[in-house]
């Protein structure tokens, strides 16, 4: 599902770089990613999704390679094929939360909003405990709330590659458990590879692989 090889990435400005000479994953794998601040575990995820292009190396995503596509193609293929949770939600302050989590089919032409889209939003928002709260805006809802209305954005459109930046960092104990098992029962239903970063030591037993950034340094190198 994923494949890097020989990835280099710096900032226009400071000192940061990313190498990452080999990452993997195949179809359906729970991989995580955990270490220090600045290591480089966001930066890895925006280069995977087509936020970023690398100064060098190559990353594709279920055989596409993303960081060969132009600036439109690379959305196109974000929107269709990646579920992406932001560490800061990206939630549009104008839109409610039901039309917050069915974003994708308004910009992307390939995605159809159907009745069948229209119900899992539905059902994703039930699952998540934020049921009653799809028609108040962004300002009305806690942050915990905010984050599960992203984590339903991310797993509407079935996407086979879900990218996970903190998805439950808002959330109490009782409420991060109920949404990992939403998001893995919604990736085992639909096959989806899972690659999430995490600071809460306490989730990483549920995935089936954890790259430590801090001592990996093949991996990641500032």
């Amino acid at each position: 599902m994923i494949r890097v090889e020989d990835l280099s990435f710096r900032y226009s400005s400071g000192a940061f770089r990313l190498r990452v000479p080999q990452l993997s994953l195949t179809e359906g794998e729970r991989l995580a990613i955990v270490g220090p601040s600045g290591s480089g575990k966001t930066t890895l995820l925006n280069l995977i999704a087509g936020i970023l292009t690398p100064e060098t190396g190559c990353i594709e995503v279920a055989g596409t390679n993303v960081s060969g596509l132009p600036n439109a193609a690379r959305r196109r293929f974000r929107a269709s094929h990646i579920g992406f949770v932001f560490q800061d939600f990206a939630l549009l302050d104008y839109l409610t939360a039901r039309q917050n989590i069915l974003y994708p089919y308004r910009i992307t032409p390939a995605l159809k909003l159907d009745s069948a889209a229209r119900g899992r939003a539905e059902a994703l928002a039930e699952a998540s405990g934020i049921g009653d709260k799809l028609d108040r805006h962004p300002e009305a809802l806690s942050q915990g709330e905010q984050q599960r209305v992203a984590i339903c954005r991310a797993l509407v459109t079935q996407p086979k590659l879900i990218l996970s930046d903190e998805a439950t960092g808002n959330l109490d104990p009782e409420s991060k458990g109920r949404i990992l098992d939403l998001l893995f029962e919604q990736a085992a239903t639909a096959g989806t590879t899972v690659l999430a970063v995490t600071h809460d030591h306490e989730l990483l037993p549920r995935f089936e692989r954890v790259i430590d950034f801090a001592q990996y340094r093949e991996v990641a190198e500032v």
